[in-house]
This record gives C-alpha cells, structure tokens and sequence, in this order.
C-alpha cells in the first residue's frame, strides 16, 4: 500500500529535520511512534559505516546543556504528539543521562503525566563493570499513550513462562496463593513485564550495519506487535539504521521513515530494497540554520551529495580531503565553518597536487578575501583550479 485513509503516503522515508516534515502531517493520522534520539550522554562514538570502509567519527554531543537538548525534543515531541492518533501509543527511547528530564519535561506535559504506560527496562550484556559503579547495563523507553484508550494486543507479544532453572513450565499447573485452587497459565505464555532482556547487536550479528546505536530487530518487533495492528501506520522520525522500518515491513504494517541525515536515509533505503519493500527517499527542504547544527561526518556527507560525489574511504585523517566526485573523481574537502582563509587553500593544494589532481572543490558557510586570492594565484602561476562553494550556493545549486 502506499496511502492511508487520510491520504498520508507510506512506503517513503524523508530526509530533513522532522519537526518540519511532521508539521505537514494531517493530525490524527499515525498509529504508533517509536523513536530513538540521539541521547544526551557525550559519548563518542567510533563507528565502522557499511562495508567496513569508511571509519568515522559520530559524536553525539550537544552544545549549551541538558536544556538545550530538551528544547530541541521538545519542539519535535509536540508535532508526534499532534500527529498520534487518539488510540495511538508512543515509544521513546532515551538513556539514563536525559531520561528523567524527557519524562517531566517533555513527555509528562505533552501526553500527561497519567498517560504513561510504562517505563520499560531495555536490559543488556556487554563490556566490563565499571571500576567505581555499578556496570551500566541497560537503556530506558517510555510508553505513553495519547488518549484514555490504547491498543495493546497482549497475545502478539506472549513469552514463555520460565523455572527457576530456565525450563519452559507453560503447560504446568499450579495453585492460586492461599487457595487450593488450581490454574493453568495461558499455553501462548506470558505477557512479558517491563524488564526486557534482549540481546543488543555485536560485531558478529547477522543484523549488523555498522550504523551507531543500532538497535536489534527483536526489540522492535515486540513494541510493533504491541501497539498496532496488520496495515496500521508505524513513524520512525528520528530513523538512524532503519530497524523499525525493517520490523514494521515484516510485520505488514505501514511505515514512514525521517531522518536529518542522508547516509542515514540511504542505508534505511538499501536496507528495506533487501526486503523487497517499496521504498522512496524524499529530500526535505534544509536551511543554513539546521546544516551548522549537523555533525561533522553529517555536514561532509551533505556536501558530497550536494556535488554528486561521496565522502572518502580514509579514516578521519584525510590529510585535506573528505570526499570525491563521481565523475573525474575530483577532491572535495569541507569546512564546518566561516571565514575559511588561505591556509585551508593552501592545504588542499597540497594535497591535490600528491593525488595529482588541477581541479577541485572546498565547501564552507563563508571564505574571507586571502581564500579567493590563493585560488586566483594557484589558477595563474600552478594551474590548479579551485572552486570555493559557499553552503547557500550549494543549497541553490541543482543536483548533478
């Protein structure tokens, strides 16, 4: 299918910010929201992307403090919220260094403080214990629903019942406390509590992309199964590696993905094609504003895009380059920046000359007068041909 009954197309993932692609979504219209933001815990990560090629760095920091952060959610919260359906549930996941400040102020005053289903415990192995705490093991996700009512199909998510010694005891009968009545417990199993132990995904995983914070599939088959229903519409808008997507796929329900950054809506991409799913990306309008906000490795891959090109294949010491063209392989470096100066010119000279190239790119917000005058003598006296390309000319700029 590739609509809904309001008319919301399904089927497609959306590159942009979401808080700007969700304002376009008729109210009311989406089942269930499962979302894994980027977490406030100034962790950095070293991420081995797609094939094994590309080492990167992803930091996951924010600038200005823990409010900043909840104010950046927040406005992002407020269009899922409005978008839910009356009956529709969603779930955020979050770790401990932000979850008790996304509850009170951004979930509890959105949805209400008695909409909170649950407070689930992801709990997982790996790594050591720390040396002066407790080994931290475990990831929260709260459950809220939008209105009085919520759809849970508890027999869509039932787990054995288990003996102390790990045996499947389903079929045991027992004793109700303090009567001599007897039961049977439901032979589909139990409806699992809100402890859940679920593998995480390791380096030898089948699932495995290399994308940062991937989550496995059994954990997002088990809230889809939960909360919504075959043909039912499932939001992902924040989707990272594309698991919910691949869950709510293989689960027959409808799907909508959105995410700031095109290496992360391009894997999404590949990864539902293997399905057999069919799937679009939409490119979302993106301003200035939001591209000093990307990351590093983000912004590089944007600018790459933008020149019909890809970022390199080298660790991040690029020794001047990030990125190549397509098409006669020219260099492009990138800079996070304003005011870039000559040296930077001077540096990705260098650096054209060993891989023995005369054309090339630089990418930036702005250059100051030194960058242009190093580009015109480079152009005279060396025969090196460098464009300087300001992030506004690249956002006017068509696609090649």
């Amino acid at each position: 299918m590739t609509t809904s009954n309001v008319g919301l197309e399904t089927s497609i993932i959306y590159q942009g910010d979401c808080k700007h692609i969700l304002s376009a979504f008729p109210s009311d219209s989406i089942d269930l929201i499962y979302l894994d933001p980027p977490f406030f815990s100034n962790k950095h990560y070293e991420v081995i992307w797609g094939n094994g090629a590309e080492l990167k760095a992803f930091e996951d920091r924010w600038k200005g403090g823990i409010m900043n952060y909840i104010d950046w959610m927040k406005e992002k919260v407020e269009q899922m919220h409005r978008i839910l359906k009356p009956t529709g549930s969603i779930y955020l996941h979050c770790d401990t260094h932000a979850s008790h400040y996304l509850k009170v102020y951004v979930l509890d005053q959105l949805f209400g403080y008695n909409k909170m289903i649950n407070e689930i415990i992801w709990s997982y192995k790996g790594g050591g214990a720390g040396k002066d705490s407790f080994g931290r093991r475990h990831d929260v996700i709260f459950y809220y629903s939008k209105g009085k009512t919520h759809l849970f199909n508890a027999d869509n998510v039932r787990i054995p019942y288990l003996s102390a010694d790990g045996r499947d005891t389903k079929y045991a009968w027992g004793h109700h406390k303090g009567t001599d009545k007897e039961y049977k417990p439901n032979p589909k199993g139990k409806i699992p509590e809100d402890v859940w132990e679920i593998a995480p995904i390791n380096s030898m995983s089948k699932e495995r992309l290399g994308y940062p914070t991937q989550k496995p599939e059994a954990l997002l088959e088990r809230i889809v199964n939960a909360s919504s229903n075959e043909g039912d519409i499932v939001l992902d808008p924040m989707v990272g590696g594309g698991t919910t997507l691949a869950a709510a796929h293989n689960l027959k329900r409808r799907w909508i993905g959105i995410d700031v950054s095109p290496l992360a809506c391009k894997m999404s991409y590949n990864r539902l094609r293997k399905l057999g799913a069919s799937v679009r990306i939409v490119k979302g309008a993106i301003t200035e504003n939001e591209l000093r906000k990307f990351d590093p490795f983000q912004f590089q891959q944007w600018a790459c895009d933008k020149l019909g090109g890809r970022i390199s294949e080298r660790k991040s010491s690029d020794m001047g380059i990030d990125g190549y063209t397509f098409i006669e392989m020219l260099p492009i470096q990138v800079k996070q920046s304003d005011d870039v100066g000559r040296n930077v010119v001077d540096n990705f000279e260098t650096a054209m000359r060993r891989i023995k190239k005369e054309r090339g790119f630089i990418v930036a917000f702005s250059f100051g007068k030194g960058a242009y005058e190093e580009v015109k003598r480079a152009k005279f006296e060396d025969n090196i041909n460098i464009e300087l390309l300001t992030v506004k000319e690249l956002l006017e700029r068509k696609e090649e």
